[in-house]
């Protein structure tokens, strides 16, 4: 074990920046995406069904195959490979912002109305607070696999700790696997924390059990 940090401490700490470079400002982006899109979908129930079945069908394309898809459009590097990771972090974030939405008490949004509020403030003030536990299930969903699927982004040349589990595997070196998929783990695991966390923060106290 002190061999290998010797050896490739500071690459990993190097790979570790790129691996969660490319995975935030994916998951960033399909926040920002996201979650205004399944808002706006409560109010068009039918264009909801088609949307989100579109995003599904591109949650089905493998991994590869849409990296591959990103080369003649981006070329190689970081750039497509957050686009990929982008795509992927969709579906997830959609869904349970649509779903919480739809499942805020009705009671709550007409009490809402009756005061007189606009859409805008029904939205912001009642229907995303009380919808903020579904979403950020999403969010922390998509996380957990953005970090995870970021390892394939070093075939196309993005870095990140997928350039030890590649090179591990073609040169045959278990402890660059090793120092690859351990770190990946933990990085899922502590961005699902984080997530965690901050869903405590945005989620209105009534709904926080124990």
């Amino acid at each position: 074990m002190a061999d290998f940090f010797a050896n490739y401490g500071s690459q990993m700490m190097r790979l570790i920046w790129e691996h969660l470079y490319i995975s935030m400002i994916a998951l960033g982006l399909g926040v920002i995406v996201a979650v205004p899109l399944g808002v706006a979908l409560t109010r068009t129930s039918k264009l909801a069904t088609v949307v989100i079945g579109l995003a599904s069908i591109l949650q089905t394309v493998p991994s590869l195959a849409l990296l591959a898809l990103m080369i003649p459009l981006f070329g190689i590097g970081q750039l497509p490979a957050i686009v990929a990771l982008f795509i992927y972090s969709l579906l997830p974030i959609l869904r349970n912002t649509y779903t919480g939405m739809r499942k805020v008490n009705p009671s709550l949004v007409d009490a809402a109305r009756g005061m007189g509020m606009t859409e805008i403030q029904l939205i912001r003030k009642v229907e995303l607070p009380q919808a903020a536990p579904v979403i950020m299930a999403g969010i922390r969903l998509s996380g957990t696999y953005v970090i995870a699927w970021a390892a394939l982004a070093s075939y196309i040349g993005a870095g990140g700790l997928g350039d030890f589990i590649f090179n591990g595997l073609n040169l045959y070196i278990p402890e660059l696997i090793i120092g690859g998929t351990i770190p990946v783990t933990i990085l899922a695991l502590l961005v699902d924390f984080g997530l965690g966390m901050l869903e405590k923060k945005v989620t209105p106290r009534n709904q926080i059990s124990g």
